[in-house]
This record gives C-alpha cells, sequence and structure tokens, in this order.
C-alpha cells in the first residue's frame, strides 16, 4: 500500500519539477535574449550593427565548426571501437562489473560525450574569430623576412592560423585516440594478458590510423616550427640568430621529415599488423628530437657561436635592430648630436623666446584641487585626479592649456541619490574649464581661459553638456515628449546660484524606450523595475549607458587596443573625446616585444589591463572621437598603409572613415599619443643603437629616469609632458611631447646624467583632412658622454640641498601647510637643457587646494628660485635671461583686489611694510578722514594677510584678503569710482 502510495505520489510531482524547471529555462533564455536585443539596440542607434553581427555570425559559425570538428570524429572513433569489438572475447571479472555499471547508461553517453567535449571545442573556437576573420582578409605588408623570404604577412596572419588549426586538430586525434582506447580496453579488443597486450584486428587498424594521423599533423607543426623561429625571444635577440638558421630550423626540417616517415610506418602497421618498425621509428624520433633538436643547437651555441659571438651574430643583431624599428615605426627617427653647455650665460634665451614665452607652470596633476574649489560650484560636479593638456588658438597665437570637463558626481548627492534623481534629473556633467598653461594669478592660481557656469571665455559658442564622459552615471533616462516641462537638471543658476535651470536632451543619444517591451527589457538589463513602471519614462524617453568614451570606442572597434587617456576637447561647437587606437601584434619577425603594461606605467598612468599585453608591433591607426553630447563615435583611419587596419576594414567595412573627411578644427586638436611614445622610449633605450658591436656589448644602453617626485621606496617612471617649444633641428616652436634618457645602470654605479633627450611634433596642423609634414617627426638628440648634463634626479637633489630653497620652503611649509613639488619639465634651450619646476604650497585644511607660490629653475649645476618663471630666468641667467615668460605680465583678474601680490609675502626678508599710496586730498575734511581710516584698514589687512600666508593658514589668509577688498570697495566708493 505504502509503495502503490508513493509511487503515485512521486508521478504527481513529476509534472511540476518538469513545469518548474521548463519555467525556469524560459526566464534565463528570456534574460539572455533581453542582453542580446538591447546589444542590437545599442549598436544599431550607434551606427555599427555591421560590427555586432559580424562579431555573432563569425562566433556562431566558428562554435559549429569547433562544435562538429570535435564531436564527430569522438563520436566515430567510439562508435568504431564498441561495433568492432571483440564479442567473445574473455574478460575478466573487473571488467564485466565495470560494463555492468556502464551498460545502462552506454547510448547516452556515447552521444553525450561527444556532444559535451563539442560544446568546449566549439567555445573554444569561437574565441578565436579575431585571428580568423584577419587571415580570411588577410593584406600583403610589401616587406619581406630576411631569412625565409616571405611577406611578413605570412607571419601576421598566416602562421598563427595554421599553428591554431593544427593545435586544434592535433587535441581531436588525441581526444579520439583516448575515448578509442578506453572503449576497446573496456569491451574486451585490447586485453592485458601479464606482460603482453592483445589487441583485436580492428582495434589495431583504428589506433594505427589515428596515431599515424596524429604524427602527420606534428610533423608539419614541426615544419612550421622553423618560422616560429623569428619570433621566438632569444638570450640576446629575438628572432632567429646564428644557432637557430645553421642548427634549429635545418633540425626541425628533419624532424619533420622523420616525423612524417613514422607516420605512414604506422598506417602500413594497420595492414600488416607488425608493430616492430612504428615502435623503432617513434623510439628513432623521441632520440632524434634530442639530439637534433636539442642537443646540436646547444653544441652549435656552446663552442661555435660563444667563442666568437660578435662576429657570428652580427648579421642577425642587425636583422633584428632592423625590424623592431620597423615595427615600432622609429625607422625615420632623425638622430640629432647636441653638444649642451652647461653654462647660464646673460642673453642665452634670445633665440629660445616663442619656447620660452610657452613654458608651462600648470601641473595637470596637480591642479585638480585648484579646478574643483574654484569651478565646481555644486557638489554633484567633479573633475578627474589628472587634467589634460591641449592647446587653442587665442588671438592668433598657439596657446598651452590646461583643460577638463565640469563631470557628474552622484555620490555628491548624499541622501538625495535616489532613483529618479540619479537617472532622469542629474544626467549630465556642464562645461569644458580651461587654463592657461604658463600663466598664474598673482595669488597662484590658475588663470582661466574657459570657466564658469554658463560657460565663458576664449573658445567661442560651444555645447557645453556632458552627457558622455568618464565619470557619467551607468545609466541616465533623458528626452520627453515635446511642449514638456524639463526636469534635467542643466545647472545652477541665479546671481547666489540658488536658482537651477533645467533642459531636456533634443539629440539621439541612445536607444529609444518608445514602447512596454523595451521598457521590460532595460528593466531586466540593469535590474530595475522603476524604468518599467516610473511615469517620467515616455515613448520619447531615451536611456544612455556605456558613456565612457573609451568604453564606446572598444565596442565598436574591438580590434583596436586604446590610449590610456581620452581628453576632452572643443572641436567645431561640441566638446569631443579623443580617443587614439592602436593595431597591435605579437607575432612581427626579429621585433624585440615590450610589456604595454610596463611601458605605459608611469607617475600619472597606472597599469592597465590589456588583452594582449606583450606586443612588438604597434601602430596609431585610427583617431576616434565621442561627442560629449550626443554621444556619437566617428573612426578616422589615421594610419592607412597599416595592414593591421586594411584587414580590419575588409572584415567591418565603411565603419572607419578616412582622413579626408577630419575638419580642421579637429586636426588642431589631435595629437602625437601618449602611450605610443611610452612604448617607443621603451625601445629606443636599446635600438637607439644601430651600430652590432655595441648593441651586443650594451655599452651605451639607456632607460627612462624614474620621476624624482615619486616615492623612494616605489619609484615610478617620468612621465612624458606636451610643451610647445622649439627643438633644435627645427625652424619653429611645435606642439610636442618629450622625454629624457639617462645610462642603464643600477646600484652604485647609477647615474642621474643625461645621454639623450626625444621628442616628437605632436601637432597635425589645422588643415582639413590633411596632416601637417612634421607631425611625427621624432628626433633624437644625443648629449655629450662626459657625464655633465645632470639628471632629473640629480637635479631634483640639487634644489632640496641647496640651503636657500630650503630655507625658503621651510617658510613656506610653517604652520598647516604642505609644499608639492609641480612636474620637472626639461627644455632644450639656450644650447643646453633648462629645468623648469612649479612649487604649491597647499594647507592641510578640508578646502584646500595648490597655489602656485615659486618657480625652481636649473641650468647645468646653477638654479634659482623665484616667485614667477620670468624672474627665476633673469635671476639663472645672469640678471636677463634675454627672453620673457608667459607669467611675465599676467593679466588681472576680477579676483585680483589686492595691492600686493600674495608671493611677495614669502620673501625671506623680515621687512613687512607695505606700499599703500598715502590718501589725496579730496576737498571734503570728512572724507579724508573717513579715506585715511579705511587706508589704514588695507594696511591692517594686507599685514593680516601676508602674516597668515607666511604661517600657511590659508582660512585666514581667505578672510584677510576678504577684508581688504571690502576696504578697497569702500574706498572706491567713497571717492565715487
Amino acid at each position: 500500500m505504502s509503495s502503490s502510495s508513493s509511487s503515485t505520489s512521486i508521478r504527481s510531482r513529476t509534472p511540476l519539477v518538469i513545469t518548474a524547471a521548463s519555467i525556469a529555462g524560459l526566464v534565463i533564455l528570456f534574460f539572455i535574449f533581453a542582453g542580446l536585443y538591447t546589444d542590437v539596440l545599442w549598436f544599431a542607434q550607434l551606427g555599427f550593427l555591421s560590427v555586432l553581427t559580424t562579431q555573432w555570425i563569425a562566433n556562431v559559425v566558428l562554435f559549429l565548426i569547433g562544435f562538429v570538428a570535435m564531436s564527430v570524429p569522438v563520436f566515430v572513433s567510439i562508435q568504431l571501437a564498441y561495433r568492432l569489438r571483440t564479442m567473445y572475447a574473455k574478460l575478466n571479472s573487473q571488467l564485466v562489473r565495470y560494463q555492468e555499471v556502464i551498460e545502462p547508461l552506454r547510448r547516452l553517453a556515447m552521444y553525450a560525450i561527444p556532444a559535451l567535449l563539442g560544446l568546449f571545442a566549439g567555445i573554444a573556437a569561437a574565441t578565436q574569430w579575431k585571428m580568423i576573420l584577419m587571415w580570411l582578409n588577410r593584406t600583403p605588408v610589401g616587406t619581406t623576412d630576411p631569412q625565409f623570404g616571405f611577406d611578413i604577412a605570412f607571419y601576421l596572419f598566416d602562421l598563427p592560423f595554421y599553428q591554431s588549426v593544427l593545435g586544434f586538430a592535433s587535441a581531436v586525434v588525441l581526444i579520439s585516440a583516448l575515448v578509442a582506447l578506453a572503449t576497446s580496453y573496456l569491451y574486451g579488443s585490447i586485453r592485458l594478458i601479464g606482460r603482453e597486450v592483445l589487441l583485436s584486428k580492428a582495434a589495431r587498424v583504428q589506433i594505427a590510423v589515428t596515431a599515424g594521423v596524429y604524427l602527420l599533423l606534428q610533423a608539419v607543426s614541426i615544419w612550421l616550427d622553423q618560422y616560429s623561429t623569428l619570433t621566438a625571444q632569444g638570450d640576446l635577440i629575438t628572432g632567429a640568430a646564428y644557432a637557430e638558421v645553421n642548427a634549429t630550423i635545418p633540425g626541425r626540417a628533419i624532424l619533420a621529415g622523420i616525423a612524417a616517415v613514422v607516420a605512414i610506418l604506422f598506417i602500413v602497421t594497420a595492414f600488416i599488423g607488425r608493430w616492430r618498425l612504428p615502435v623503432i621509428g617513434t623510439a628513432l624520433l623521441i632520440i632524434s628530437s634530442v639530439l637534433i633538436g636539442s642537443l646540436y643547437p646547444w653544441v652549435v651555441q656552446r663552442f661555435q657561436v660563444d667563442p666568437s659571438a660578435l662576429t657570428l651574430e652580427a648579421p642577425y643583431i642587425e636583422r633584428n635592430i632592423n625590424l623592431t624599428r620597423d615595427a615600432y615605426d622609429l625607422s625615420d627617427i632623425v638622430e640629432i648630436p647636441y653638444n649642451a653647455t652647461t653654462e647660464a650665460t646673460a642673453g642665452a634665451l634670445r633665440e629660445d623666446a616663442a619656447t620660452t614665452a610657452n613654458i608651462r607652470i600648470l601641473d595637470p596633476a596637480l591642479v585638480s584641487d585648484s579646478f574643483a574649489q574654484l569651478e565646481q560650484f555644486r557638489q554633484y560636479y567633479q573633475f578627474p585626479t589628472n587634467l589634460s593638456v591641449d592647446r587653442y588658438e587665442i588671438d592668433g597665437v598657439s596657446q598651452d592649456a590646461v583643460v577638463a570637463v565640469r563631470g557628474l558626481n552622484l555620490e555628491g548627492l548624499n541622501d538625495g541619490n535616489t532613483w529618479v534623481n540619479s537617472r532622469t534629473i542629474y544626467t549630465h556633467g556642464y562645461g569644458v574649464v580651461a587654463a592657461y598653461g604658463n600663466q598664474v594669478s598673482s595669488d597662484g592660481q590658475p588663470v582661466f581661459l574657459e570657466s564658469g557656469i554658463p560657460t565663458s571665455g576664449e573658445l567661442g559658442d560651444f555645447e557645453p553638456r556632458i552627457y558622455f564622459g568618464t565619470t557619467s552615471p551607468e545609466y541616465s533616462i533623458v528626452g520627453a515628449p515635446e511642449g514638456t516641462e524639463p526636469i534635467e537638471l542643466d545647472y545652477p543658476s541665479g546671481e547666489d546660484g540658488a536658482g537651477q535651470t533645467y533642459t531636456t536632451f533634443s539629440e539621439d543619444g541612445g536607444p529609444k524606450l518608445d514602447n512596454a517591451f523595451k521598457r521590460l527589457l532595460y528593466a531586466l538589463k540593469f535590474q530595475s523595475e522603476q524604468i518599467f513602471l516610473a511615469n517620467s519614462v515616455t515613448d520619447e524617453s531615451q536611456i544612455l549607458y556605456d558613456r565612457d568614451p573609451v568604453t564606446r570606442v572598444q565596442k565598436v572597434a574591438p580590434y583596436l587596443t586604446l590610449d590610456s587617456e581620452a581628453y576632452p576637447s572643443v572641436v567645431d561647437g561640441r566638446v569631443q573625446w579623443i580617443v587614439d587606437g592602436y593595431t597591435t601584434s605579437a607575432e612581427y619577425p626579429y621585433s624585440t616585444p615590450v610589456s604595454l603594461n610596463e611601458a605605459i606605467t608611469d607617475t600619472e598612468t597606472p597599469p592597465q589591463p590589456f588583452a594582449l599585453d606583450s606586443v612588438n608591433y604597434m601602430r596609431n591607426a585610427v583617431k576616434a572621437t565621442v561627442d560629449a553630447y550626443s554621444g556619437e563615435v566617428v573612426l578616422y583611419a589615421w594610419d592607412d598603409e597599416d595592414p593591421l587596419l586594411q584587414t580590419w576594414q575588409k572584415i567591418f567595412p565603411s565603419t572607419v572613415k578616412p582622413m579626408s573627411e577630419m575638419s580642421g578644427d579637429l586636426m588642431s586638436h589631435v595629437r602625437y599619443p601618449a602611450d605610443l611614445f611610452k612604448v617607443q622610449r621603451a625601445i629606443l633605450g636599446q635600438y637607439h643603437v644601430t651600430d652590432p658591436s655595441s648593441f651586443y656589448s650594451k655599452d651605451d644602453a639607456w632607460i627612462t629616469p624614474n620621476d624624482p617626485n615619486s616615492p623612494a621606496e616605489d619609484p615610478t617612471l617620468q612621465p612624458p609632458y606636451y610643451l610647445t617649444m622649439q627643438v633644435p633641428g627645427t625652424e619653429e616652436p611645435s606642439f610636442s611631447l618629450y622625454s629624457t634618457f639617462q645610462p642603464e645602470a643600477t646600484g652604485e654605479s647609477s647615474r642621474s646624467v643625461l645621454f639623450g633627450y626625444l621628442a616628437v611634433d605632436a601637432d597635425a596642423g589645422n588643415v582639413d583632412g590633411e596632416r601637417s609634414e612634421g607631425y611625427g617627426t621624432m628626433r633624437l638628440l644625443n648629449l655629450p658622454k662626459d657625464g655633465t648634463v645632470p639628471g632629473p634626479g640629480q637635479v631634483q637633489n640639487i634644489f632640496s640641498s641647496d640651503p636657500t630653497v630650503s630655507t625658503e620652503l621651510n617658510l613656506l611649509r610653517q604652520g598647516a601647510s604642505t609644499v608639492l613639488n609641480g612636474n620637472l619639465l626639461t627644455l632644450p634651450v639656450g644650447g643646453g637643457l633648462l629645468y623648469v619646476q612649479p612649487v604649491y604650497v597647499q594647507s592641510t585644511g578640508e578646502t584646500s587646494y595648490p597655489l602656485l607660490q615659486k618657480v625652481l629653475v636649473a641650468f647645468g649645476d646653477q638654479i634659482a628660485f623665484e616667485d614667477t618663471l620670468d624672474q627665476a630666468l633673469d635671476t639663472l641667467f645672469g640678471g636677463d635671461s634675454g627672453a620673457d615668460a608667459g607669467d611675465a605680465s599676467v593679466p588681472v583678474t576680477e579676483d585680483d583686489t589686492t595691492l600686493v601680490s600674495p608671493t611677495e609675502g614669502t620673501n625671506t626678508s623680515t621687512d613687512t611694510s607695505t606700499d599703500v599710496p598715502a590718501a589725496t586730498g579730496t576737498g571734503n575734511a570728512e572724507t579724508d578722514v573717513e579715506l585715511t581710516a579705511l587706508l589704514e584698514a588695507a594696511n591692517t589687512a594686507l599685514t593680516e594677510k601676508q602674516a597668515a600666508l607666511t604661517e600657511g593658514d590659508f582660512a585666514a589668509y581667505g578672510a584677510a584678503d576678504d577684508r581688504l577688498a571690502e576696504t578697497i570697495a569702500s574706498m572706491l566708493a567713497l571717492l565715487g569710482e
């Protein structure tokens, strides 16, 4: 009775279980569908749907190929082993028990095992879609390798494909052999009797043929390994050196032939049934691989190459030098002997006046807090930690500027960070803030050329709203029916900023939520039911997501490696994020690889996760723009001769526009990318040497200096810097990117002296669709090898140990203040190298920010430390440098209400008197008395202001400054002005 009841209960629960499982499966499938369909909507809105569909088609096709290529051979192998089993074999009791356990599941296993293996193989094959599509659409390079005479495209496209196919095929054959052996053993076709192994004829044929096929594949693989020597990294160089060319390559050709012969012997064994020949052949193959593949190359290297390495390796070192420089686009570097002087003489900068006037004293890595305190206005805005360097034409003159956008910071809303606020009201940042790179105000603040809300300044009229940026929220819902009251906060307004101005997004920036089904899909995607339920979400609403410029470019151009910095520029009336895209490869013959992560990491750039970290080929193939308002992504072919880009243009046609479509305004803001420059300088540390003998002895190897401002216990490389300057060998100043080199050494032998100065012309010009002739020209100044030119570390040490400088810095540190050293710039002017370092002072209060108070300069071992760069240069160069610095005459701003520069308060002199003008008679005795009293109050405020600055109390400094401003205003009112 109980048994019957239990059986009935199980049967009654079965439909429920099936129903629940079906519902769960449908829910999972719907979630997957939601993700896929929202991807379609996102790519379609951007106009890059073909990129997504091409990837999908490639993934599906490759998955099916991989699934079939693995599952079918494995299934056939199992079926053959089972169907051709020995029917009347005498099995031991253990195998009988195994059969009894497996038999009920045999039919399922024969299909499930191949299907499961095919599933894994299909997924593995699908991940190789980039390599497969590149091979199918490969483009000749037009250059041949020096060893085999193949076009370089063979190594970039063909060889990786062939090796991948052979590896996959070998895995299929090996797995098929293993399952055949297991099945044959389980069903008695293979028996172990003592030390004897008995095989049935069918098992023998199957195993022998499978082994023959596997060895044939290995023969082809070994043959291809000859060509892999050109990309293999050796002890001396990357690529085939003397031992590889004369021993390894011929040896692999011989081993490939032996493997092919042994494969034939296995196939012959399938028919004649004698295993002696293939066994002997296999032993011969193993012995040959040791003797020919390993021992012989070692003997050649040890006894022939090592005693005469310089002579024998020279041709191959030359190959490595030439092809490495080709791979990193360094073949046309211009080398200039620069016999740098270390003596600072009067008037030495007269011929470098244009460069001196553009020296950037504003450090983009330090003034973010200054931007925030002066231009943030509200807690829901923010600026990035490191600002960008750009240039704009002001009154017909190109001006370097430190630039940032006022991005959105939802964390600043605190308790107001509700779904409605964070998703529908606070949707965008506002405005570009830009400061002159070579100027500061009288109290050390940045001098802005574009600022405020609403934005105003020198950049003209442009769309200031930042819907797409590096700090944009995960998603926002924008747009509304025409005539609807705007709800998106635009910016604070009113005289005191207490009011609010609202706007409605008016362009096509994201997928439309124009029906309930789409709202449901996005509610599932972002796990927010509010998207589906909120009244503010209408048929005119759009959802903006994936808003970071780098993310957007990466999705529409998955084949690019992107620069670590996307920087904003005002271009043709819009704020555009400019992103540099690189094509990279690790398969360029004879080219030395570089770790991207290690090469670009420095004080300003943290480590980056790269899909392909070790590369030996790199091109800045694409310049991309992302509209900060609409999110539109445009890709421009910057290097249309790059074979990798040409290949990807075949795969994704019509997604990359020609450079000819770039406007002149955009051209004026693109720049030579810093990450590429860092990789090139990493290579040039060794490969500035073109003589094989010198390269071999490493007697002139260089490294990039560590940043002298980085912690001694964890030093980081000094970043390259953008400056407008005239490099020796050029006729006029140009926006450039530079770095320095010191000799490679460690420990006590390390010397911080300069041996090289690398600069690249980073200015692309301002002509529509036409790159300036000089753009990308790289110049390497070779400095004297006598070690007389101090490096950044040595100069920083001179600054720190100078008694006068130390005394003044200690005065600046008094009270609750911190002294911050800015970027240490190096300029090739005056016949030598000039070092410039701004010095900032920052109080430790909550609302403090850095103020530039002093400037350090050095030339050789001579230094100067003054309030302004212009004063410092005059002091350094005998009282008259011969040129004016950019901060020589800073325009007075609205905030400059002081009667004396606050930096004068840092003078080491004990005289604190002020130069307040005496009151002149007004003809009214009562007025004269009031005016005299106000002047005394101004004197008192000035004294308190100077004392506060000396003590580093910036709160008191600000209060005194306010009192001084009020007093001056009262004086002006009294005088009727």
